[in-house]
C-alpha cells in the first residue's frame, strides 16, 4: 500500500478552502494508494476553521491541525514530522485541482525518479473585476514573470522549481526540513536544496493546478513590495545556492531607473542611453500588452498593461533593493531569528532528521 500525506496550510481562506477541499476529495486514487489530508491552520480569524471542521466531521481522512508558527514552512514541517506517508503532497488553499492531479504526480515520480515533481499553474482571476484580470495578464506573460516555466507552460523536463510539490518522504531525511526563517520563497529554497544535494526536481506540464490570483492591483503590488521581492533578497543570504538571475533582474531595473533619474541633471551624457533603455522597455511593454489583449480578448489591456507592467517591475525591483539594504544593515527578519541549529550559518537551513 502506498500512502500519501497531503498538506494544506491555511490562514483566512474561507472563500477558497471549500473549493480546494472539494477538488482534493475528488482525486482519482490508483489501486493500493490511500491518502490523509492535513489542513494546518495558522490562526485564521475568519470562518476557515469552522468550514474545515465541518469537512473533517464528514470525511475521516481530513485532519485539522494547529500551526502555531502561522507560516507555510512551519505547517509543512509539522506534516513532515508527524505524517507517515511514503510521499508528501504540498497544496495551496488558494487553488483547486483536477481529478487526475495526484495520480499524475505519483506516476511522474515513479517514472522519472524525481525527488519532487509538479506541474504548471493556470492563473485565474481573483474575482470578476477588471483589476483581477489585469493581475492575471501580468503574471501569465514572459515579459511579466521572465522564464518562470511553471507559470507559462513548458515541456516535460528537470527544472529548478515546481509549484507546491509532490515529494518523496525520504528526501527530507537527506536534506532536512523547510527553513522556518522564510515566510516567502520557502518552496524555491527547498527545491534548490534538493538539486544542490544531487536530487531531481521534475516538471510535467500535464499536471495542472488552477490558482486564484490577487483580486486587485493594490493587494498584488503590496504583496510584491512587502513579501515576494524582499524575501528574494533574504533567500540569497539564507541560501546562496538558491540565487536565480530572474529574481534579480527587477532589482537591477529599479536601480537603473533611480540612478538614471539622479544622474540625469548631473551627467548629461547619461540622458541618451537612459532614454534609449526606457524606449526599448516601452516597446516591449506595448508589444506584450498587445499580445495579452489579444489572448484574453481585453482591448483595455492595450492601455493599462504597459503602465501596470512598469509598476510591477519597478515595485518588485524596489522591494528587492529594500531587502538587500536590510540584509546589509542586519535588520532583515531572517537575521533576527536564531539559526535553526548551532552552526547552520547561512548555507544550510536544517540538519538531517
Amino acid at each position: 500500500m502506498t500512502t500519501i500525506d497531503i498538506a494544506i496550510p491555511v490562514l483566512n481562506e474561507e472563500h477558497y478552502i471549500s473549493g480546494c477541499l472539494d477538488s482534493v476529495l475528488a482525486f482519482e486514487l490508483p489501486e493500493h494508494v490511500c491518502s490523509t489530508i492535513y489542513v494546518l491552520d495558522g490562526g485564521s480569524l475568519d470562518h476557515t476553521r469552522s468550514v474545515v471542521k465541518d469537512y473533517s466531521q464528514r470525511f475521516s481522512k481530513i485532519v485539522l491541525l494547529d500551526n502555531p508558527g502561522r507560516i507555510q514552512s512551519c505547517a509543512l514541517n509539522i506534516v513532515i514530522r508527524q505524517g507517515k506517508g511514503d510521499y508528501i503532497l504540498r497544496l495551496d488553499a488558494h487553488s483547486f485541482y483536477p481529478r487526475d492531479y495526484l495520480r499524475l504526480c505519483l506516476e511522474t515520480a515513479k517514472r522519472t525518479g524525481g525527488d519532487n515533481v509538479g506541474g504548471v499553474v493556470i492563473t485565474k482571476p481573483g474575482n470578476f473585476g477588471y483589476a483581477a484580470r489585469v493581475v492575471q495578464a501580468l503574471t501569465t506573460h514572459s515579459f511579466g514573470v521572465g522564464n518562470s516555466g511553471f507559470r507559462l507552460d513548458s515541456s516535460e523536463k528537470a527544472v529548478d522549481t515546481v509549484p507546491f510539490g509532490f515529494f518523496k518522504r525520504e528526501i527530507f531525511d537527506r536534506i532536512g526540513l523547510y527553513d522556518e526563517r522564510l515566510v516567502r520563497a520557502q518552496d524555491y529554497e527547498i527545491n534548490r536544496r534538493i538539486i544542490a544535494a544531487g536530487g531531481k526536481v521534475w516538471l510535467n506540464p500535464n499536471i495542472r493546478v488552477y490558482y486564484h490570483n490577487q483580486p486587485g492591483l493594490y493587494s498584488f503590488y503590496k504583496k510584491q513590495i512587502t513579501k515576494e521581492a524582499p524575501y528574494n533578497a533574504y533567500l540569497w543570504w539564507v541560501a546562496p545556492y538558491a540565487f536565480a538571475p530572474r529574481h534579480a533582474i527587477t532589482g537591477l531595473f529599479s536601480a537603473g531607473i533611480l540612478s538614471g533619474l539622479v544622474l540625469w541633471s548631473l551627467i548629461p551624457w547619461v540622458q541618451l542611453p537612459f532614454l534609449a533603455v526606457m524606449m526599448l522597455y516601452g516597446i516591449l511593454a506595448i508589444s506584450s500588452a498587445f499580445q495579452q489583449a489579444k489572448r484574453y480578448r481585453e482591448p483595455l489591456h492595450l492601455l493599462s498593461l504597459p503602465v501596470c507592467f512598469f509598476m510591477y517591475h519597478f515595485l518588485h525591483g524596489f522591494g528587492v533593493l529594500w531587502g538587500l539594504i536590510r540584509i546589509a544593515t542586519r535588520t532583515s527578519p531572517v537575521q533576527r531569528i536564531k539559526e535553526p541549529w548551532p552552526g547552520a550559518g547561512r548555507y544550510r537551513a536544517w540538519p538531517q532528521m
